[in-house]
């Protein structure tokens, strides 16, 4: 790929989780970008991807980091003064959490994403923003008719969910993204800001620290691998569609890379269906994969749980050339290849697990 010459500070809000570390990998790895990285480094392997990153910027002198909170607006004004690129990944992102602490979600994805607003508009410069939301912002998508076999729920007659899917919020996570989202698209407009919002699916890939509410897939494949339990709620036929991060960062750079025509947009990007999936078929695969029996207890469905999204991401295709490139199965490969590499991160777990579960009941056949 060629390098860009021109300079280029890119502030990373949440830059040390999952997809933020991804993304200043690949920026350190293929631009001459400087790097800043804000994070308030409160979720689980956080301080290993800083380490990461620290040993892949070496003695370049292109990576900043700075341990603060998005809640805090007076570092936040100072982070965003040199920034000629910011990217706002830093989030609650359990459904269940914002249902659990609904201030705490409204106090970070929404407050937290206007500080950043202000101190942008604030600052006198218009640096190119990139929000990444969920397709939470979507609801329940009952009115979608199914059709279901013996291992999943498909769309009847849909290629995908487009940005046309009208907005239904059915928990605080799924308000406090899509109202954040909206003041991001209302400040590019009013204030001339260069923004973009991406509504993702499932994303997964290498640095992910998945657990029950967030990062299913790498979680799925943990548990099978640490011989764990994993809770399925509803019948196992629930279908995502899969993304993985290599294939997300392309799609950030293709955004950024054609701005004039990206500039403004909201776009849905995913798997598509080729790389759709249901938990059950997911099971089989890490089976298939790895030798390890994925061992499972059912919970009743969570309200407001989609029955089947895929992405329908022909906007973004048609806008930048983009499509996914990895399979599902290329995905839990890169997860599995990672997890072999830093097996010490994953401590054995304690069957008090299935005790906090309740009596396990054995897998039957189907």
């Amino acid at each position: 790929m060629k390098r860009d010459d021109r300079f280029r500070s890119a502030l990373i809000i949440g830059g040390a989780g999952f997809i933020g570390s991804n993304w200043a990998h690949w920026l350190l790895e293929r631009s001459d970008a400087r790097i800043h990285i804000y994070d308030n480094l409160s979720r689980r392997g956080v301080r290993h991807n800083l380490e990461s990153l620290q040993k892949a910027a070496g003695h370049s002198g292109r990576l900043q980091i700075t341990v603060g909170d998005v809640r805090d607006t007076a570092k936040l004004d100072r982070a965003v003064r040199f920034a000629t690129e910011i990217y706002h990944f830093a989030a609650q992102v359990a459904v269940t959490t914002s249902v659990l602490d609904p201030r705490l979600d409204f106090d970070v994805n929404l407050a937290g994403t206007f500080n950043l607003l202000e101190a942008v508009r604030k600052s006198g410069h218009r640096p190119f923003l990139l929000f990444t939301s969920t397709n939470k912002v979507y609801g329940e998508l009952s009115g979608h008719t199914l059709v279901t076999s013996a291992t999943r729920h498909s769309f009847a007659n849909e290629k995908g969910i487009s940005e046309q899917e009208p907005l239904d919020f059915h928990s605080p996570y799924g308000c406090s993204k899509g109202a954040a989202e909206q003041y991001v698209h209302d400040y590019a407009r009013l204030f001339h800001i260069p923004s973009v919002v991406v509504r993702m699916s499932c994303i997964a890939g290498p640095h992910q620290f998945g657990d029950e509410d967030q990062g299913w897939v790498a979680h799925f494949l943990y548990s099978a691998l640490q011989n764990a339990p994993v809770v399925i709620y509803g019948d196992g036929r629930q279908v995502r569609d899969v993304l993985c991060v290599d294939d997300l960062m392309r799609g950030f750079e293709s955004i950024r890379a054609l701005l004039p025509r990206t500039s403004g947009q909201i776009y849905n990007v995913g798997g598509g269906e080729r790389n759709s999936v249901s938990l059950l078929e997911l099971m089989a695969m890490i089976e298939q994969l790895t030798g390890s029996r994925v061992d499972y207890v059912r919970r009743q469905r969570r309200a407001g749980d989609q029955s089947v999204y895929w992405t329908d991401h022909s906007k973004l295709t048609r806008d930048t050339a983009w499509k996914p490139e990895i399979s599902v199965a290329g995905t839990l490969e890169r997860i599995y290849g990672w997890w072999r590499r830093n097996r010490q991160l994953f401590p054995a777990p304690e069957r008090e697990f299935a005790r906090q579960l309740g009596t396990l009941q054995p897998r039957m056949a189907n």
